[in-house]
């Protein structure tokens, strides 16, 4: 695997010839992991209100496994940690303007796109409503009454 210095390792992606590595590549290009770019889109989708413990439930991940990337993130300028100006105890999660960049150029991943250019408008269309159907019931049997973003399945639009 190419050696994209900090961002990238072989730990963390694997080649075994499966195809992965080349869809991973797309993120690479952008200096983000596809794990960066999870967090980057949910603290847009949250806004203010994103906390390490509120992202942590939105991805379904274990707290500390989170902190880890947020820790990784603001070492690289994608992310700012920020104390809670009216709870002092509480931490919220910024986007940089360099994570902003980073996210937008992570949104223009070409090779989901020539995949998903096979679909016709109504085919998406129709699988993002099969796909919020799932997720809805999954959510469901999870016992979270809360209802999760899912990314445009069209071309990104600006979120700047």
């Amino acid at each position: 695997m190419l050696d994209y210095g900090e961002y990238i390792t072989d730990d963390y992606y694997p080649q075994d010839g499966n195809g992965y590595d080349q869809l991973e590549g797309d993120w690479a290009l952008y200096r983000i992991t596809p794990e960066q770019a999870a967090i980057l889109f949910i603290v847009q989708a949250i806004g203010e209100k994103a906390t390490p413990a509120e992202i942590s439930r939105w991805l379904f991940r274990e707290p500390h496994s989170v902190s880890g990337l947020l820790a990784r993130m603001e070492k690289q300028g994608l992310v700012r940690k920020v104390k809670d100006l009216e709870r002092k105890n509480l931490v919220r999660v910024v986007i940089t303007e360099e994570g902003q960049k980073a996210y937008q150029q992570s949104t223009k991943r070409e090779s989901i796109h020539r995949i998903m250019s096979s679909l016709s408008e109504e085919d998406r269309q129709q699988l993002r409503s099969y796909l919020e159907v799932l997720q809805n019931k999954a959510l469901e049997e999870l016992g979270v009454n809360r209802k999760l973003p899912l990314p445009n399945s069209n071309r990104p639009r600006n979120l700047a």
